[in-house]
C-alpha cells in the first residue's frame, strides 16, 4: 500500500512516524517533507499548496491514500480535486474546511448548532469595526477572518491596541486577504484546552485532551507563537469534561456540517477555553494541531492506518480506537528571535546522540534541511522533542534530557512545558 502525506513540519513527521509502525508496512511518501521525515519515507519536492502537482504525482504513482497535514491545501480544495480523480484522501472538503478558513463562517455554524462560544460581531468596514470597539469592554479580541498562520488573533487590553489591530488587519493588510474582514470577540478568562477528534462525517472518536503553550517565554509570557510545546493528557480535560465536549461541541458540529450538505471527514480540532469548568470554543481547526499531534499520536494504540481507512470509508463506528495510559511532553527547540525574524542555515549538533525511536523519547523535525553532510535549521520551530513516561513528570524529565543533548547557535526553548499541570 502506498501512502502520501502532505506537509513538511513536526506534525507530518509524527504522522509518518506513526504510519511507519503499521503492521501493514505501507510504502510512505511525503511532499515536500523534511530531513527527519526523509529517514522514514521518500520525500517528493512538491509544495503542499501545489494541488495540481500533488494530484499528478498521486495518479502517476498509484497512491492508495493521501493524508493532508496543514490547513492551506485543505482550504484550497485538495480533497475535492483528489476525489474528482477518484483518489482516496483523508481530510475535509473545501466547504467543510471553512470551519478553519473563515472564523466568521465558523461562528455562524456554532450559533446554528447552539455550541458555547464567546460573543462576537463581524465587520467588513473599518469605520464600523472602530466604532464598535469604542463601546466594547476591555480586553477585547480582534481576529482576522481567514488563515493567518496562527498570527491573526490580537488580544487588545487598551482602546489604542484595539484600533491599531483593526487598522493593521483591514487597511494595512498585515495578514493579507485574511484580514479583509475581522471578528471582534469577547475576551474569555480561563484555561485553554485542545480536544481533537477523528470523524467520518457521522461518528466522532475523540482523542485524549492536550494542552499547548502558545507564549514564547517561560511562565506563559511574551509573544504568541505557533506553539512552544504541549503535553497529553492534560489533567484539565477530566473524563467528565471530555464527555461533555464530545456531546456538546464535537458531535453537534459534525451534525451541523452534515445538515449544511458539507459532511466533515478527517480530524476536527476544538480549541477550547475552560471557564470555571465550562468549555467555550475559541476556534475550530480542520486538521491535526501542531504541536499537539506530536504528543497525542505516540499514545495511540490502534494502527493509525486502520483509523484513516475507517474515516475515509465511513465506517468509524465499526472500529475500536484504543489509547495507551502513558503521558507525553513535547518541547519545541526554536531559532533565536522566533516568532520574529531569525537566522536559518545554522548547523544542528547532537542529533546523533538523540535516539528518535526509543521507548521514552522521540525527535520530530519541524524546520530542518540537509546541507552537505550537515543538518541545518530551516524554520522558526526547528525540532519537537517528545518525552514519554507513566506520569507527566516522567515524560517532562525524558523530554528535557534529550533537549540538552542537542544544540545549535541561537537555540531557544521553554524550560517549563507542562508547568500548569505539574503545579496543581
Amino acid at each position: 500500500m502506498k501512502i502520501l502525506v502532505v506537509g513538511s513540519g513536526g506534525r507530518e513527521h509524527a504522522i509518518i512516524w506513526k504510519l511507519a509502525q503499521s503492521p501493514r508496512k505501507p510504502a510512505l511518501y511525503c511532499a515536500p517533507g523534511n530531513t527527519g521525515i526523509a529517514s522514514l519515507s521518500t520525500c517528493i519536492p512538491i509544495t503542499a499548496d501545489d494541488i495540481a502537482g500533488l494530484k499528478e504525482f498521486a495518479l502517476q504513482e498509484k497512491i492508495d491514500l493521501t493524508v493532508v497535514g496543514p490547513e492551506v491545501p485543505l482550504a484550497l480544495g485538495i480533497v475535492d480535486e483528489f476525489r474528482k480523480a477518484r483518489l482516496r484522501i483523508f481530510g475535509p472538503t473545501k466547504n467543510a474546511a471553512r470551519l478553519e478558513a473563515s472564523k466568521i463562517f465558523s461562528k455562524d455554524v456554532m450559533a446554528q448548532a447552539k455550541i458555547r462560544t464567546a460573543q462576537a460581531e463581524s465587520f467588513e468596514k473599518v469605520a464600523d469595526a472602530l466604532a464598535y470597539v469604542e463601546r466594547h469592554e476591555l480586553p477585547v479580541v480582534i481576529k482576522a477572518d481567514g488563515l493567518a498562520q496562527g498570527k491573526g488573533v490580537i488580544i487588545a487590553t487598551t482602546r489604542d491596541q484595539a484600533r491599531q489591530a483593526i487598522v493593521d488587519a483591514m487597511e494595512k493588510a498585515v495578514f493579507g486577504q485574511a484580514g479583509k474582514q475581522v471578528l471582534i470577540e469577547q475576551f474569555l478568562d480561563g484555561e485553554e484546552l485542545t480536544i481533537m477528534a477523528f470523524t467520518d462525517g457521522l461518528t466522532v472518536v475523540p482523542m485524549p485532551a492536550a494542552q499547548d503553550h502558545k507564549r514564547v517565554g517561560d511562565g506563559d509570557t511574551g509573544l504568541n507563537t505557533g506553539g512552544m510545546g504541549a503535553y497529553c493528557p492534560a489533567p484539565l480535560g477530566t473524563s467528565e469534561l471530555h464527555a461533555l465536549v464530545t456531546r456538546e461541541v464535537l458531535q453537534p458540529m459534525v451534525d451541523a456540517m452534515a445538515r449544511l450538505g458539507s459532511p466533515f471527514q478527517g480530524v476536527l480540532y476544538a480549541g477550547l477555553m475552560v471557564v470555571n469548568g465550562t468549555p467555550y470554543v475559541l476556534e475550530f481547526n480542520a486538521r491535526m494541531g501542531d504541536p499537539e499531534t506530536q504528543v497525542v499520536l505516540p499514545l495511540l494504540k490502534t494502527d493509525l492506518l486502520d483509523v484513516f481507512d475507517a474515516v475515509v470509508e465511513h465506517r468509524l463506528d465499526q472500529l475500536v480506537v484504543e489509547w495507551h495510559r502513558d503521558a507525553t511532553v513535547c518541547v519545541i527547540m526554536a531559532s533565536g528571535g522566533y516568532p520574529g525574524s531569525y537566522q536559518q542555515g545554522v548547523p544542528i549538533h547532537g542529533l546523533s546522540l538523540a535516539i528518535p525511536e526509543s521507548a521514552t523519547s522521540m525527535v520530530f523535525h519541524a524546520g530542518t534541511t540537509q546541507r552537505g553532510n550537515e543538518i541545518v535549521t530551516a524554520g522558526g520551530r526547528v525540532l519537537g522533542i517528545v518525552g514519554r513516561g507513566p506520569t507527566l513528570l516522567d515524560a517532562q524529565r525524558e523530554a528535557y534530557l534529550v533537549v540538552r543533548t542537542i544544540s545549535f547557535e541561537g537555540c531557544y526553548f521553554r524550560t517549563d512545558i507542562a508547568h500548569r499541570a505539574l503545579e496543581t
